[in-house]
């Protein structure tokens, strides 16, 4: 039977990568920039932006904290301002901000024709491993409290919503004829009311910490 606190981290995990990362989301903003592409090309890129997302969200899952440190900035701190970040990208999405934004930083790649890379920038950073991504993977991990086999469930969750990216990504043309601009604006909003609930969570719980220390 599976450790209480571990499903638990998990389906939090789970939720806040995927709503924070918007699979589908970014998926939209990948179909749009590689419209008039051939399949090598976008499979290329997605592979390639999915790897260097998913390196950077590790590096500051293992080392977010230490760096930190060195600033002298306390894990209490960083889950409050943590929090507020993660609302203020919960607010864009209820109110459909956050898609127009995406959209709009699509439209200026594709009108610089020297810009013919996306796997970086825009698909890895900020699309995948953007502020709020960082911010929630270095909470979570705050969360499992050196505990391995919870730090474990957060990486494997990590994966699983990459690995759900690199899928859409890989059927970027079927998909792109399915879904529509109001299933992802409809599905964005939705998802925006669940993680202004977590975001709030992660507040409360910084301040908690910060009157135990």
């Amino acid at each position: 039977m599976l450790d209480p606190a571990v499903t638990e981290l998990a389906i939090t995990a789970f939720v806040t990568m995927f709503v924070i990362i918007d699979p589908i989301g970014v998926l939209s903003i990948f179909i749009g920039l590689t419209r008039t592409a051939d399949i090598a090309y976008q499979r290329r890129m997605a592979i390639k932006g999915t790897l260097i997302g998913g390196a950077i969200l590790t590096f500051f899952a293992l080392f977010g904290a230490e760096f930190l440190s060195l600033l002298g900035v306390g894990i209490p701190a960083f889950r409050i301002a943590g929090g507020v970040m993660v609302f203020l990208i919960a607010l864009e999405m209820v109110f459909d901000k956050r898609i127009q934004r995406r959209e709009n930083r699509a439209e200026e790649m594709k009108s610089d024709p020297t810009l013919d890379d996306i796997s970086v920038f825009p698909l890895a950073v900020p699309l995948i491993s953007g502020p709020g991504a960082i911010a929630s993977i270095m909470l979570l991990i705050g969360r499992a409290k050196g505990d391995l086999m919870l730090q474990s469930t957060v990486f494997a969750v990590l994966a699983s919503v990459l690995l759900i990216c690199l899928c859409l990504f890989m059927l970027a043309g079927p998909l792109s004829r399915i879904l529509g601009q109001t299933f992802t604006h409809t599905l964005s909003r939705v998802l925006g009311v669940i993680l202004a609930a977590l975001a709030v969570q992660f507040i409360l719980d910084g301040i908690r910490n910060s009157l135990m220390v």
